[in-house]
């Protein structure tokens, strides 16, 4: 396993600060309905989180989105009165995740929240620590339905995709371009082919665009994957660029990839009025190439509300609470959400009747130069 982070281990119990709306918000705040009396102490309906500890595991350290998320998590934890354990690698691979996962287990931990790098690859594992009695949930990126609880999703595909779509079609047509009517060339620059939210955003795009602009030319059908590592995310996007010259629009569904991809593009030269970049990222981590002139929009979401309400979730459970497709969890200072059936982002699949299902982020966010500033994260 390589470079094993582990941090953590704040256990404060105190009153939440009280934050109106999930609204337009970056990592480091967020606004949401008031919590109910019992949030100042860490209590939820029918169970009390408070005391108890929760693996929070990203795909990979060191990458400004799970960072963000992280904070998130143990800022908010403080206030709920448990403890997250940041616990991570700085390879994005299946194999330290397993370790990761077992490691959780010895340390005797309540719950973990994994945001997978590959649900297949992690499956046993999870299988192994949920039967040692270990609340299994998801952030960010599924596992296998049947080996979690819940999944605290950014959105569901069809959501995403059109995010995806719409800040292309925005892109191209700040540059002059008209969607609708120009032949345009893309191609898509992931992660992994492995990665379960990644490819279902990128499927349901492709879906988009086949409806609304047939026009379209997907010049690279097999994708352009760099392993979420940012020196493979550079060297790709050069390789992108070399291989297709005058392409017109690249969507970079991945916080790694598309740091990587505009500065191969900078490199050779490039900017947003010759070619359109975008896709997923965090603010500061692209603000550099919009200032250059590099790119004109980009999107994400609150991923420090993220990873507060997957720790939450895992927390909730593993006190004792139980839910099912429909209720409503009551998560203090960020506000109600409700339980959704699994196929709300993956479909065809089916739910569990207890404990079992899909929370939804209730916003998005498209960044640009005039907002750009406006997020800390």
């Amino acid at each position: 396993m390589k470079n094993m982070t582990r941090r953590g281990f704040l256990k404060v119990a105190g009153a939440g600060a009280a934050i109106a709306g999930l609204g337009l918000v970056g990592c480091g705040g967020g606004s949401g309905s008031a919590a109910t009396t019992a949030a100042a102490s860490g209590e939820a309906a029918g169970g009390d989180v408070a005391g108890k500890t929760v693996a929070f595991i990203p795909k990979i350290t060191g990458n400004a989105f799970f960072e963000s998320a992280n904070d998130g998590a143990q800022k908010y934890a403080k206030d709920w009165g448990f403890t997250v354990d940041y616990l991570g690698s700085s390879s994005a691979s299946a194999s330290d995740q397993v370790g990761i996962i077992n490691q959780a287990v010895a340390n005797g931990v309540d719950a973990l929240c994994i945001s997978t790098v590959d649900a297949a690859g992690v499956s046993d594992a999870l299988k192994k620590a949920t039967d040692a009695g270990i609340v299994v949930t998801t952030w960010d990126s599924d596992a296998q339905p049947e080996d979690r609880t819940l999944m605290v999703s950014q959105g569901t595909p069809e959501i995403l995709g059109q995010m995806l779509v719409d800040m292309s079609v925005d892109g191209l047509k700040q540059r002059g371009k008209d969607p609708s009517a120009d032949k345009i060339t893309y191609a898509w620059h992931y992660s992994q082919a492995t990665v379960t939210d990644q490819n279902s955003w990128q499927v349901a795009a492709e879906a988009i665009i086949k409806k609304d602009y047939p026009n379209w030319e997907n010049v690279h059908p097999d994708n352009y994957y760099s392993n979420q590592d940012a020196e493979q995310a550079k060297t790709v996007g050069a390789a992108v660029l070399s291989a297709f010259p005058e392409i017109d629009l690249i969507i970079c569904n991945d916080s790694t990839a598309l740091p990587g991809q505009l500065a191969a593009a900078e490199d050779a030269g490039y900017d947003a009025q010759k070619i359109t970049i975008t896709g997923f990222a965090s603010p500061q981590s692209i603000k550099s190439y919009c200032e250059n002139g590099t790119i004109y929009n980009w999107g994400l979401w609150d991923c420090a509300v993220q990873g507060a309400m997957g720790c939450y979730v895992a927390a909730y459970l593993a006190a004792g609470n139980e839910v099912k497709v429909g209720d409503t969890i009551s998560i203090p200072s960020i506000g109600d959400v409700k339980v959704e059936a699994n196929d709300s982002i993956s479909e065809g699949a089916t739910t569990g009747d207890k404990n079992n299902g899909v929370v939804l982020l209730p916003e998005r966010l498209v960044f640009t130069k005039d907002n750009m500033n406006d997020y800390n994260f």
